[in-house]
């Protein structure tokens, strides 16, 4: 029988492991992995979650919904050549500005539907819980699309027609 090293809550952390807090730091990634994110939009708030390569959870905070509170969210990320994409709920209506910022600061950005009423039941409702769930459609492609452009003919012919 081939023993397994099995991290729990007692043991010591592992060398070169980054522990799976944020507080107190600029970002909440380790060095060097690429990340998934999930955004729970609302309309005084947001909250995002990252998980790691394995899908595993590093992390959730909550950010105001305002420019101010985009900037610090985004400034949570790592660089965009290790984010591998940003889910974010409701791309057309509380999450459209945020989804624009990320957009302009080289993210890749996906619509993800929110959760079904099942999982839900399931799983519980929470803020951190619907980014978690965002992070984790990206992850596996389900339930995803490319968010609409505010820009273009489409949306000059949505001026005129209002």
């Amino acid at each position: 029988m081939v023993a397994c090293p099995v991290n729990v809550l007692s043991a010591p952390q592992a060398p070169g492991r980054h522990p799976n807090t944020w507080k107190g730091t600029t970002t909440m990634t380790p060095p060097n992995e690429v990340v998934w994110a999930g955004i729970d939009t609302h309309t005084d708030t947001h909250t995002i979650a990252l998980l790691d390569e394995r899908g595993r959870p590093l992390g959730a905070e909550t950010f105001t919904a305002d420019p101010d509170g985009y900037d610090r969210l985004i400034g949570m990320l790592p660089g965009p050549g290790r984010v591998a994409a940003v889910g974010v709920e409701g791309t057309n209506s509380f999450g459209a500005a945020l989804a624009r910022r990320l957009t302009a600061a080289g993210y890749e950005v996906r619509e993800v539907l929110r959760p079904r009423r099942s999982v839900r039941r399931r799983d519980g409702k929470s803020d951190p819980l619907d980014a978690v769930a965002a992070a984790r459609s990206v992850m596996a492609g389900d339930g995803t699309s490319l968010p609409k452009s505010s820009d273009g003919w489409v949306e000059a012919l949505r001026h005129l027609n209002a």
